[in-house]
């Protein structure tokens, strides 16, 4: 997984991976011919008294490492920039498949899991990466050609790195195979440390108001606790990598003095060659160990990659169509066929063979008790999830069958948790139209009842909105998602329990003027107040998934138990009728 990830976004770099490439050739064989020429300087001008051999091979060395230098420093930069180059497109295609997902598969993943697969995951993939192309290219070559060089130096001597290469090998397998699900479990427990963190934040008002904070607390440090315990069971193994290496290292070197001690005093070996083959000895060793330290890269980074390869590879429930087909008209008729709606592996649908038609001109209102399937079947509209049977017209076309674009054109939605982004109120409002004039921002104001309370504010359309809207009050806030719904001025207006943070002389001075504002256009109201919605030219009764009745305020309370009841737990008698 990880191969094919790296292999699938580092295609269009492949002239900057040469580049990299022959930068570490060219500097390890560098480094490679450096003992050589000190082992000459020692043989044949130390030993003999030639200070002009000695500066003539002395110069030869400076150009060689002047050479090393320049090419570590281009593989370097050359790497960091290719490295630093997939960790953008990575983020990038992990953001716009998550930017795809249907509210079914963001519930799947969680947010929580989402952030860190685009953040921390990738982040190790780029890092393994980075480390492969500073370290990773040179290892093999520079172990390859210690070993070479080595043979150079002494044949005999040599047979020791049968021995030394095999078991840092089996070292260093054993000790990976046991940090993969380690690592692994790292990941998971940042998850839930996320969205654990998250949680508190978002719900820092009501942790405060029922005084759970010793509660939260203890929450949190078991979630961190749990972080700790893995990645130090993880970080022991690391820990032990680096003796291990080490012992077989210094062992080595003892081993090839011992032995190269008595082949120079038998005369089978010079002490420029001994030395030379030390120093062939440590680069080979270093090779290992610099692959080693790459190993212990790997097992996370692989984790982390088959955990972004999951989001990539996650289709989305809402898929957009081939051949989109454009409206016949843009009036705003709205229609529910036959629709059913149920979530993976549920045993009931939340929505069962609803039928409805919404006209322009007209207010279609949607009422029933909590968990009947209004928000739902609202959501269907927007194809925010795509019903799994049935299916839902707008002008006469299929939504699944339109253009995403002609369909938000269409469409304005006011969810039932209004969300403001961090900006500005202009911003906030222009987020549908990005071209609307500030008398066009007003108007919208004006209608939602919130042209007041922004007026107060410090820059008027310019004041600053926190993130989530965090500064200003819930009824505010859903003013403004209704005047930002107003902005597009749509054919259909969806209003998802809108009004529920309004006060009542608000929510009717709001409602008489979007009935001025919107009358020639279709608008669908789901509401829990009767208030808002017994004025609507037609309401939809849901229970339980099904429609169980549809007509005007007066006809419902005549003939529909299930809406009489919902009504009279609100009002009396006499104010229903």
């Amino acid at each position: 997984m990880l191969v094919r990830l790296i292999r699938a976004y580092l295609r269009p770099y492949t002239r900057s991976i040469a580049v990299i490439v022959v930068l570490q050739l060219v500097q390890t064989l560098a480094t490679l011919y450096l003992p050589t020429l000190n082992a000459d300087i020692i043989d044949d001008g130390v030993v003999k008294g030639d200070t002009g051999y000695i500066l003539r091979v002395g110069g030869v060395m400076i150009a060689v490492t002047l050479a090393q230098i320049v090419c570590s420093i281009g593989a370097v930069y050359y790497g960091a920039r290719t490295a630093m180059a997939l960790g953008r497109d990575v983020r990038a295609a992990v953001f716009d498949r998550v930017q795809s997902f249907s509210a079914r598969e963001v519930g799947h993943f969680g947010a929580p899991s989402l952030i860190t697969r685009t953040t921390n995951d990738v982040q190790q993939v780029q890092m393994l990466c980075l480390m492969s192309f500073t370290l990773m290219v040179s290892a093999p070559i520079m172990c390859v050609g210690g070993v070479v060089m080595a043979l150079n130096q002494d044949v005999p001597l040599s047979g020791l790195l049968l021995l030394i290469v095999p078991v840092l090998g089996v070292i260093v397998s054993l000790i990976v195979r046991r940090m993969r699900p380690l690592f692994r479990g790292v990941q998971e427990r940042i998850d839930t440390v996320n969205r654990v963190l998250r949680e508190q934040i978002t719900g820092i008002r009501v942790i405060r108001a029922f005084v759970r904070d010793e509660h939260e607390r203890k929450r949190f440090t078991g979630a961190n606790t749990d972080l700790f315990d893995v990645s130090l069971k993880a970080g022991r193994l690391m820990a032990l990598m680096f003796p291990a290496v080490m012992t077989v290292v210094n062992l080595s070197s003892v081993a090839v003095v011992w032995f190269g001690g008595h082949r120079i005093d038998s005369g089978d070996m010079q002490i420029g060659a001994l030395t030379a083959f030390l120093s062939y000895l440590m680069q080979i060793l270093m090779a290992v160990m610099m692959a080693t330290f790459m190993f212990m890269m790997v097992p996370r980074a692989e984790v982390c990659a088959e955990r972004i390869q999951e989001v990539l590879e996650t289709e989305t429930s809402v898929a957009l169509p081939l051949k989109p087909v454009p409206p016949l008209r843009r009036e705003g008729l709205l229609e529910l066929r036959g629709v059913e709606f149920r979530y993976p592996g549920a045993e009931e649908p939340v929505l069962r063979d609803v039928s409805l038609v919404a006209r322009p001109g007209q207010t279609t209102a949607v009422i029933g008790s909590t968990g009947s399937g209004k928000s739902t079947l609202l959501g269907l509209v927007p194809r925010l999830f795509d019903a799994t049977d049935g299916s839902v017209h707008l002008d006469g076309v299929d939504v699944r069958d339109m253009d995403p674009v002609v369909m938000a054109e269409t469409i304005g939605l006011v969810p039932q948790k209004p969300y403001l982004f961090s900006g500005t109120v202009a911003s906030n409002l222009r987020y549908g139209k990005p071209d609307a004039t500030d008398e066009e921002l007003w108007r919208a104001l004006e209608i939602a009842q919130a042209r007041d309370f922004v007026e107060r504010m410090d820059g008027g359309l310019e004041a600053p909105i926190a993130q989530g809207g965090g500064n200003v009050s819930g009824g505010q806030r859903q003013r403004l998602a209704i005047a930002r719904a107003l902005v597009r001025r749509p054919s259909v207006y969806l209003f998802d329990d809108s009004f529920s943070a309004l006060d009542y002389a608000t929510d009717a001075r709001l409602r008489a003027a979007l009935a001025e504002e919107t009358e020639n256009a279709t608008v669908v109201i789901v509401a829990q107040r009767v208030s808002t919605i017994r004025g609507a030219d037609r309401i939809v009764v849901l229970d339980e998934g099904r429609v169980v009745g549809t007509g005007t305020h007066a006809e419902l309370m005549e003939h529909n138990q299930t809406y009489r009841e919902i009504v009279l737990s609100q009002l009396t008698e006499q104010e229903a009728a």
